[in-house]
């Protein structure tokens, strides 16, 4: 008989597996340690180099060259993991009812989002194609796209201006908030209130229907 069968059957897995397995998982804690430690970084210093990041995270160099071969790479995948978290946090936004108020609820949340990430931004503005940030923000477009659809629909919103350029205003006041507080001309406190004013305004002017 032998050991796996004097003990139940039980087979315990190959070394060599079990090897892998841990090499796996340091693999995804480093990377995951990399993405956080990028946006930490650039809310430090926005010219954060790669070897500052890598101290952020506190791992190699190498170990970080391992994972991202570019520090455009590194800031491109760091946005899609911010975006990532940040679907799963507007999938929670209550989007029903009055379209004003469930406007100012996604504008809210989207602000908390961005603003904790406007570093990350930024430097994704310098490093990524202009079309590339478009395309990683399209399911968080496509939740404003919606609300504001139904806002012309039941003519709360002003139908007198294309979709796309309420859309496209929604997305520059909201960035535009963000240089404000860089120049510190805005507290990231009031911008919630004064993007919501503008947009507010500016969405249910005197042309609705």
């Amino acid at each position: 008989m032998n050991a796996g069968a004097a003990n139940g059957g039980a087979r315990r897995p190959p070394a060599g597996g079990r090897k892998a397995a841990n090499v796996r998982a340091d693999a995804q804690r480093n990377r995951a340690a990399i993405l956080l430690a990028t946006v930490d970084a650039l809310r430090k210093d926005p010219d954060a180099s790669v070897a500052q990041i890598a101290a952020e995270a506190g791992v190699g160099r190498m170990t970080l060259y391992g994972h991202f071969r570019t520090r455009s790479e590194l800031i491109e995948a760091a946005l899609v993991d911010r975006l990532d978290h940040g679907e799963a946090v507007l999938q929670g936004v209550d989007l029903d009812g009055d379209v004003r108020q469930a406007f100012s609820r996604l504008v809210a949340s989207s602000w908390v989002l961005v603003d904790q990430s406007r570093a990350l931004l930024a430097a994704a503005q310098e490093e990524l194609p202009r079309g590339r940030i478009r395309e990683l923000h399209q399911k968080a477009e496509a939740r404003v796209r919606g609300l504001l659809e139904r806002g012309q629909r039941e003519g709360v919103f002003r139908t007198d201006l294309p979709l796309s350029w309420l859309l496209a205003t929604t997305h520059m006041v909201m960035h535009g908030a963000a240089d404000e507080i860089a120049a510190g001309r805005l507290t990231a406190g009031d911008a919630p209130c004064v993007i919501d004013a503008t947009l507010q305004a500016a969405f249910t002017g005197p042309t609705q229907g």
